[in-house]
């Protein structure tokens, strides 16, 4: 592009140029031909310039023109004035026409140069549009249009940048006049540029600009922007294609994790796997996950990833919590939480992750049946703050895992559950038998060994013999007593006979303290009538032994299919949900899909609540 200043130089010289020819041409044909009639080879002197430089440089042309056919030419010649009012009236004539054709061959000149221009333009939007169409790679792409634009607008440089979330932008391409192709250097100068929107958002911007102060030209922001159009279908081609394979890659790596969780795989063998995929996925250089402690400690349970095993020592280690760090923040806070640049870490492990290079972490919570289990956390040794979108990604496996853990514990606490029932049941199994043996065993042994005392002694027609079988009665009627009250001891005959509310009543006239009875229910499957009364037997039985209580009130209905049992003191609180009892009673009412709440706080007293299903 050349500066206003010379080409007006240019201009004035080629004009000059083209005037003294002309005049020389009519000079030599003026013995042939009449002065007049030669004028209109002026016009040779003002369509190029027309042409070229415009119609304000034909214009002063067609002036000059004027004047030196005036003064040549015309008598009297060396002079401006041609004389006579025909002459004027021709010169006139001439001037007008000379103006007129100047400034049609400078519009028709504008015309050519409009459409060469578009031309260029729509070949040029028709090479970019093609590499959108045909997939090229974004870097390319970027390439291409920075050449374009530059070739297009005439300008010695153009430039792209795609704006960061940290307020920076960063050059993806650039284009010189200087160096023919890729890269170019921002300096003074004009420069114009146009935002590159994707999706409605802001995703960079294209500049062009010039070394010097010429003026690049007043359409130049709408020419780019056609550009960048296109710029932004192939980002949001190229987002959309990353973002289905990005997409497709977590959905894989989820479904090995959760098939993982499915078959019960081990709690290690899981947690290696899901942060092996993490790694593998949000490409990290370490992917870790670790386990709060009641102690206020986090434990290592896992690490994997490019540059894990550096920090592979510190899986089992247990770290203090504390300082500006992610496993603590995470701690803190409960939610995902994030250091972009790790540059103020503290506490032991923000030691640690400085010691081994980490330059970003974010990390998200582990939340087992609503409580904080742990952490999943992924460090960037790269020093580049991670996506945007990470604590979502690893929020997607965290969810997994808590479900895994779940599973494991709550499997864990069925088999603790059921070796507790066992046991339970092998105990109250020996008591029986001994209870059999020491009481009912002994008695009928002994009536055994009576009656055949009395039976010699009738055939021997002894006195004894009516003794005799007076005693062996004696001791069979002790043992049908001692039998039923071990029955009883099973399940009592007030229960069986008269159901719950007259098990209550049985249990309630035991009781050291007045108990309120509220049971608005009648007869009731066998095993909910028991589990009822055992729950009510084992309250009752806390009450009597720790609750130094005053009163007590036990209430049973029936809400919504489901037999609601409370039993409640005004003693001293501060029940122990992990006794024995209450342990063994929750035990008992899981097995028949009941439940088991406790609220026990320090000096107001004691409910025990349970829900046992009637379809149980």
């Amino acid at each position: 592009m050349t500066p206003p200043i010379l080409r007006r130089l240019r201009a004035a010289l080629a004009s000059a140029v083209l005037v003294a020819g002309v005049t020389g041409a009519i000079a030599l044909l003026e013995p042939r031909v009449p002065a007049l009639g030669l004028g209109v080879l002026y016009l040779l002197a003002v369509v190029p310039v027309a042409l070229v430089y415009g119609a304000a440089a034909a214009g002063a042309v067609s002036l000059v023109s004027m004047a030196a056919f005036s003064y040549f030419f015309l008598p009297p010649r060396y002079t401006l004035n041609p004389g006579t009012p025909d002459r004027w009236s021709g010169l006139a004539a001439f001037l007008v026409s000379s103006l007129v054709v100047s400034h049609m061959a400078a519009r028709s000149q504008r015309e050519a140069l409009r459409s060469t221009r578009l031309a260029e333009e729509q070949a040029a939007l028709r090479r970019v549009a093609t590499q959108v169409a045909r997939g090229v790679p974004p870097t390319e792409v970027f390439a291409a249009v920075a050449r374009e634009v530059g070739l297009l607008l005439g300008v010695d440089a153009t430039h792209m940048a795609r704006y960061e979330p940290d307020g920076t932008a960063t050059e993806v391409a650039a284009w010189s006049r200087a160096e023919g192709q890729t890269r170019g250097r921002l300096s003074g100068g004009s420069a114009v540029g146009a935002p590159i929107e994707v999706d409605q958002r802001p995703w960079g911007v294209m500049l062009a600009s010039s070394t010097d102060d010429r003026r690049l030209p007043v359409d130049a922001e709408s020419r780019i922007a056609a550009f960048t159009e296109l710029l932004a279908t192939a980002i949001a081609n190229a987002e959309s294609r990353a973002g289905l394979a990005r997409l497709a890659e977590e959905q894989a790596a989820l479904r090995r994790v959760a098939t993982l969780v499915a078959r019960g795989a081990p709690a290690e063998d899981l947690f290696g796997a899901v942060t092996e995929e993490v790694g593998r996925l949000l490409r990290v250089g370490i992917a870790g996950m670790s386990r709060y402690e009641p102690d206020g400690t986090v434990t290592v349970v896992a690490v994997s990833g490019r540059e894990a095993d550096s920090v592979r020592p510190f899986v089992g280690r247990r770290w203090r919590l504390g300082g500006n760090n992610i496993s603590t923040l995470v701690w803190d806070t409960g939610r995902p939480a994030r250091l972009d640049r790790y540059v103020d870490p503290s506490g032991p492990l923000g030691d640690a992750a400085r010691e081994h290079g980490v330059g970003a972490a974010v990390g998200a919570p582990i939340v087992v049946d609503g409580n904080l289990w742990g952490a999943m956390g992924a460090y960037s040794t790269a020093g580049e703050p991670l996506p945007a979108d990470t604590e979502s990604r690893l929020e997607t496996f965290t969810e997994l895992v808590a479900t895994a853990i779940s599973n494991t514990e709550a499997r864990r606490e069925v088999a603790a559950s059921r070796a507790r029932i066992v046991a339970a049941t092998d105990e109250e199994r020996r008591r029986v038998v001994r209870d059999l043996h020491d009481g009912a065993q002994q008695r009928l042994v002994h009536t055994i060994i009576t009656l055949k005392l009395a039976r010699r002694a009738l055939q021997n027609e002894q006195a004894a013999a009516p003794a005799l079988l007076g005693e062996a009665l004696e001791h069979s009627e002790q043992a049908m007593v001692e039998l039923r009250e071990l029955a009883h001891g099973i399940l009592p005959a007030a229960l069986t006979q008269g159901g719950l509310r007259a098990g209550v009543a049985v249990l309630a006239s035991r009781m050291p303290v007045p108990v309120e009875i509220d049971v608005s229910v009648s007869r009731l499957p066998t095993a909910v009538e028991a589990t009822a009364y055992f729950v009510v037997a084992e309250a009752l039985t806390n009450v009597a032994k720790h609750a130094r209580a005053a009163h007590a009130e036990v209430m049973a209905r029936i809400v919504d299919g489901t037999l609601a049992v409370h039993v409640r003191d005004d003693g001293i609180g501060g029940a122990q949900p992990a006794g024995s009892g209450l342990v063994g009673l929750a035990d008992r009412l899981a097995a028949i899909d009941g439940e088991l709440r406790i609220e026990s706080p320090g000096h107001r007293g004691t409910l025990i609540a349970a829900a046992i299903p009637l379809s149980g």
